[in-house]
C-alpha cells in the first residue's frame, strides 16, 4: 500500500523559509516521479515542482523558480521542497504526489500540509 505523508507546513512571515517533507512508503522510490502541488482557496490545484524518476531532472513553475528547490533522499524515501523568500501568494495547501509513467497522471497523493505566509 502506497502512502505519502507530508510535513513541515506552518505559518511564516513574508521573506521567510520553510522546508516541506514527503515520506513515501510502499513504492520503489527511484522508479517514481515525485511532484509537489498546491491549492489556494478558490483556486485550482497547480503544480509547483517535480523531480523525475531516474536522473532526477527537475521542473519548476515560473512562479517559484529561483525560490523553491525540490530534492530527494533515496535512503529516507523522502522528497523535499525547500521554500525560500516566501510570499503571501504562496499561501496554500501543499500536496506531494507520485507517478510512474512519464507525463501521465499522478497515481498517489498525500493528505496535504498547510503553508501560510503573512505579509
Amino acid at each position: 500500500q502506497v502512502q505519502l505523508v507530508e510535513s513541515g507546513g506552518g505559518l511564516v512571515q513574508a521573506g521567510g523559509s520553510l522546508r516541506l517533507s514527503c515520506a513515501a512508503s510502499g513504492l520503489t522510490f527511484h522508479s517514481w516521479t515525485m511532484g509537489w502541488f498546491r491549492q489556494a482557496p478558490g483556486k485550482e490545484r497547480e503544480i509547483v515542482a517535480n523531480i523525475r524518476r531516474g536522473f532526477g531532472t527537475t521542473y519548476y513553475a515560473d512562479s517559484v523558480k529561483g525560490r523553491f528547490t525540490i530534492s530527494r533522499d533515496f535512503a529516507r524515501n523522502t522528497v523535499y521542497l525547500q521554500m525560500n523568500n516566501l510570499r503571501p501568494e504562496d499561501t496554500a495547501v501543499y500536496y506531494c504526489a507520485a507517478r510512474q509513467v512519464d507525463y501521465g497522471p499522478y497515481n498517489y497523493w498525500g493528505q496535504g500540509t498547510q503553508v501560510t505566509v503573512s505579509s
